[in-house]
């Protein structure tokens, strides 16, 4: 089968060529995919920003139909559509996945790093874990809210916000463009929507983003977001920018809550004497578990999500992460496997 494999030539970042897949183990399920998201974790994958994985299957966010189960699965049946999510498997016994907070198991295996996935024809799942897509969602947006969606409907989970306050939302991109709608859709609450570039602000306010702000423009926008609505009482960070994770700090008011989710290779400051006497709380939110992908796709399936998606061909991977690194993608890359 033909699968984008992180290539030992770094110039390269990935090569797409064909693979062979092992023969399924008890508990799992083969899955023939139909598309799979780009998320910038994979670049970061592809690059070793995580550690060197020559040889490893990206991809975490795919959605395919079962082909064929193993012995013991019960919970899958051939032609199930499910998805390939980052959090791949946990243990299923440590403090972690038996009080609700799996993604955090010491144990997990992760899709497109630690076990293959699911930018290929065809990938292996722990049939336990593949999560069911509706019938009623478009398979090629629930491959968003398999990462980004489940990703920053979590992380609005985590903040806490309730109907009618203000949460900011710093970065605009594929996860911000979908924690903006869960934020207006779901949870009811007024959106501001931070980002540096025009377009994806535009879109922002489209799905939904009462107020939006660009941050090259307005280099204050924390003192502008504190001036105009008296401070966010929640904020999470999508982007991969230090400077954001400092402005979401001094955006909010006191007791807010400011929820990490990007990944930036630096070091956020965080001034301890503010986050004291405000009472400040900073948390980073980890993707989500297996039900809060559920609920994910439930509200994507009822329409109060929509993602923006467009479909790639699979030898497009090294395109697509260029664009990543440029930062002139909107919405989301989804890799059609049917596209040749």
């Amino acid at each position: 089968m033909r699968a984008a494999v992180v290539s030992s030539d770094k110039d390269k970042l990935v090569e797409v060529k064909e693979v062979s897949l092992r023969p399924l183990e008890p508990g799992e399920a083969l899955v023939d995919i139909e598309f799979c998201g780009v998320c910038h974790t994979d670049l970061h994958v592809a690059k070793g920003d995580f550690g060197d994985v020559p040889g490893r299957v990206l991809g975490h966010e795919g959605v395919g139909v079962v082909k064929e189960i193993a012995e013991g699965v019960t919970s899958l049946k051939v032609g199930d559509r499910v998805s390939v999510a980052w959090f791949y498997e946990g243990c299923g016994q440590c403090e972690y996945c038996v009080t609700g907070r799996e993604t955090f198991c010491p144990y997990v295996k992760n899709a497109g790093y630690s076990v293959d996935g699911a930018m290929a024809e065809q990938c292996i799942v722990a049939a336990d874990y593949a999560v069911k897509v509706p019938d009623e969602l478009d398979p090629q947006q629930a491959t968003s809210i398999t990462c980004a969606g489940v990703t920053t409907y979590k992380a609005i989970k985590v903040a806490d916000v309730h109907p009618g306050e203000w949460i900011v939302i710093f970065g605009a991109g594929g996860l911000g463009n979908l924690a903006v709608q869960y934020a207006k859709k779901v949870f009811n609450a007024k959106v501001i929507a931070v980002d540096i570039n025009d377009d994806k602000l535009q879109l922002a306010k489209e799905v939904g983003a009462d107020l939006i702000y660009n941050a090259k423009t307005t280099p204050n926008v924390d003192e502008a977001i504190q001036k105009d609505v008296g401070g966010a009482h929640a904020a999470v960070v999508t982007a991969v920018s230090k400077a954001a994770f400092n402005q979401a700090v001094n955006s909010v008011r006191k007791t807010a809550k400011v929820v990490n989710v990007g990944l930036p290779p630096e070091k956020m400051d965080l001034d301890i004497i503010k986050s004291v006497l405000d009472g400040i709380e900073v948390i980073g939110s980890l993707v989500g578990t297996r039900k809060d992908l559920e609920e994910s796709f439930m509200f994507g399936a009822e329409g109060k999500v929509i993602p923006v998606v467009q479909p790639r061909r699979l030898d497009e991977i090294n395109d697509i992460f260029q664009e990543m690194e440029d930062g002139t993608i909107q919405g989301r890359m989804v890799i059609d496997m049917s596209l040749k």
